[in-house]
């Protein structure tokens, strides 16, 4: 029997320790939750993915400057077929014919970025074996070129290096400054989600109250009903509230689940947690110069450095289309090659090998395909200098509207907290009226909303501010808190 009753002991001691595990209680501060978010969240991951993504393909382009090693070659190519061979006579004869060929080239390419060239120094070796020749004996033989420089170099050509090298560290900058952006929109993300939770907090805090006060009063209307200073109605209508504010707390404490659900999720909470949001009381105390603003988001903004991409882009598609007006190609080659029946044989005394081409395409009569593409071009980069100078008016006007903004709702908070105060001052007074009897049930109903209202605006205002803070901050890239940049061209982000 002991036994028994110490493993339901153990049994009940588990279930307690896996309960209390269960429901974890997590306090956060609004800088807290934001912090885990930048960090934990899969927002924050997929952001973190493609800044790597950025980088590499950074690092593909700059490779494309360097040397480049190769080996190509087939190893091996071996045919078994019968074919016809002229005779003298000039009569067809039908041989079998077997044959290897192999061969291999090692070279070293390098681009020659300020022309669009190619310089390459490459030594190649081939094999040929026939294994039916004539006198039934297999015949092998070599080629080799020891070394050989060639010089591919297009003439009056666009030259898609040079360009490049104007776009992609325009490009790069911008995916950095962007990677900044899009923590900050998290942070105004998790921001929403964080008020969202806590409004549905405090609601749940204040249905509960209500329902307290609600239930005192039932109290003493039905004290006053049984000595016979009130009406049954009055009575019935305290008790409707009562039910009323039942169904408050059930609703809001359903709204709190669901907000914290979505919250957990955003933010890669366990599910088992319990949250508990702090509000955040204070606010930051600084002052937002419009121009200092303005200033501050075109030198840091991913869009004002797009601008400077997309009209670079536009002069690249114009030197494109003049680049096909027509075609001039300088090929040149100048090495050593020989055959021998001996693959030590191809490096000794072998012979000159040079090689020089120049190859044209002039379109004489093309129905003025070429007029047209020129002309296609050069409208496309006029049409994409007014839609940035549009962009730029827009992106002056909402620098503007948001800090203009900004500034209005800092001053909200400190209203909405004051009528908060007041509200609730009000009510306590008005309750202790009314258990007196010298304030009616109609007039503390009236002061208990107005109670509620003013909560709620209050944390309502609060939830506008810090959004709009960190819009600010996303705006700008700037910290006007704690008056520095949020990124610098030399922030260290993947390892150059």
């Amino acid at each position: 029997m002991n036994k028994k009753y110490l493993s339901i002991t153990i049994a009940l001691l588990f279930q307690f320790i896996f309960s209390a595990s269960a429901q974890e209680v997590v306090s956060y501060t609004l800088e807290e939750i934001i912090e885990r978010a930048k960090n934990q969240s899969p927002a924050a991951l997929n952001a973190d993915t493609r800044r790597e993504n950025s980088y590499w393909s950074y690092r593909f382009f700059q490779a494309n400057f360097n040397p480049q090693l190769s080996l190509e070659g087939t190893l091996p190519r071996y045919s078994q077929s019968f074919t016809n061979v002229t005779q003298p006579d000039g009569t067809l004869e039908f041989r079998e014919v077997r044959q290897n060929f192999a061969d291999l080239e090692l070279g070293l390419r390098q681009v020659i970025a300020p022309t669009g060239g190619t310089l390459s120094v490459n030594s190649s070796t081939s094999r040929f074996d026939n294994f039916l020749a004539a006198d039934n004996e297999n015949q092998t033989r070599w080629n080799g070129v020891p070394v050989n420089v060639r010089l591919s170099q297009p003439i009056f050509a666009y030259n898609p290096y040079k360009w490049d090298k104007k776009i992609e560290p325009i490009r790069y900058e911008e995916s950095k400054r962007g990677y900044v952006e899009e923590m900050e929109q998290i942070s105004g993300r998790v921001t929403q989600m964080f008020f969202q939770f806590l409004i549905a907090q405090v609601n749940l805090d204040i249905a509960t109250k209500n329902l307290q006060n609600s239930e005192a009063i039932l109290k003493i209307e039905q004290g006053r009903y049984n000595i016979g200073t009130t009406y049954e109605d009055k009575l019935l209508q305290v008790e409707l509230q009562v039910l009323e504010a039942r169904q408050g707390v059930a609703q809001a404490r359903l709204d709190m689940e669901s907000s914290s659900l979505s919250l957990k999720s955003y933010i890669g909470l366990n599910e088992n947690t319990t949250l508990n949001l702090l509000l955040p009381s204070e606010i930051p105390d600084f002052d937002v110069d419009v121009q200092k603003a303005i200033e501050y988001a075109f030198q840091n903004r991913s869009d004002a450095i797009r601008f400077e991409r997309q009209r670079t882009e536009a002069e690249a598609n114009v030197a494109q289309a003049r680049g096909q007006r027509f075609q001039m190609n300088l090929n040149a080659s100048y090495g050593y090659n020989k055959a021998d029946l001996m693959w030590s044989g191809i490096y000794s005394n072998p012979n000159t090998q040079a090689l020089v081409s120049l190859g044209i395409n002039v379109p004489i009569l093309d129905w003025g395909r070429n007029k047209a593409r020129m002309s296609m071009a050069k409208a496309n980069q006029k049409l994409t200098e007014f839609e940035i100078e549009q962009e730029i008016i827009n992106f002056e006007q909402e620098i503007f509207t948001k800090v203009r903004n900004f500034i209005m709702l800092k001053h909200r908070v400190e209203i909405t907290k004051t009528s908060d105060l007041v509200a609730d001052k009000r009510y306590e007074i008005s309750f202790r009226r009314y258990q007196s009897g010298n304030v009616t049930i109609t007039d503390l109903g009236i002061a208990q909303q107005e109670k509620d209202q003013n909560r709620r605006s209050y944390v309502e205002s609060l939830r506008e501010f810090w959004v709009a803070y960190y819009e600010l901050r996303e705006l700008t890239l700037y910290d006007f808190e704690a008056d520095n940049l949020l990124y610098t061209p030399d922030m260290g982000f993947l390892e150059d």
